[in-house]
């Protein structure tokens, strides 16, 4: 039993570090004119958030084509808007989160004749990789060794927030399961039940006509 729960437990860690890994990769998409394009991030409450993102130059050396402009929000899970910017190049954008959930970044590229395609470099990063440790560094006068300890302090409890997350979603998935299951339960005896009833009547009716017919 114990060596079950450690297992567990580590498999949750390699989760959570993965996760705080994956969190910092940057991203590069291409947009049609027209279309819309939307990227989710899992964010807990309270977790610091930034994001940045720019429009690839086709031509370098030259100025960007008027047709490449985009139109980018940022949203809750339950939609609440948190960044907007209309008929931009580029742009970047930074809150703390007040809800748990999944956020939507969405880019949105107008409608051009003839069509063009846009390639977006986004990068978007929440929680402890979000910091600004610059400016850390600048704010504190702190030795180089100092801000590897609080990157690790910082990233320990992540972790360890990741982990108790985890554990109230393994909490709730587990409830919506008894509860499915209990649903269920209850259907499939009253399906039961109704067939029962229907058959049942079935067979009185045919009783009833045979006797009428004094075939029985």
């Amino acid at each position: 039993m114990n060596i079950q729960i450690q297992r567990k437990g580590f498999l949750l860690l390699l989760i959570s570090v993965f996760s705080l890994w994956s969190q910092a990769d940057s991203i590069r998409f291409d947009l049609e004119s027209g279309h819309t394009k939307c990227i989710s991030e899992d964010i807990k409450t309270n977790s610091m958030t930034v994001g940045k993102y720019q429009i690839v130059n086709p031509n370098d050396g030259h100025p960007l084509p008027d047709s490449h402009k985009i139109t980018v929000r940022v949203t809750s899970a339950y939609g609440n808007s948190h960044h907007y910017s209309d008929h931009v190049t580029e742009g970047h954008f930074a809150f703390q989160a007040v809800e748990a959930g999944d956020y939507m970044a969405c880019f949105f590229a107008a409608d051009h004749k003839p069509s063009t395609t846009i390639s977006v470099d986004f990068d978007w990063k929440s929680g402890v990789v979000a910091k600004d440790w610059t400016s850390v560094a600048k704010k504190g006068s702190v030795e180089l060794m100092e801000i590897e300890l609080k990157k690790m302090l910082d990233t320990v409890q992540s972790i360890h927030d990741e982990m108790y997350y985890l554990r109230e979603r393994e909490e709730e998935m587990q409830l919506l399961n008894k509860a499915t299951n209990n649903k269920m339960f209850w259907f499939s005896f009253l399906s039961i039940l109704v067939c029962l009833s229907v058959a049942g009547m079935q067979l009185w009716h045919l009783k009833s006509f045979f006797e009428k017919k004094k075939l029985i």
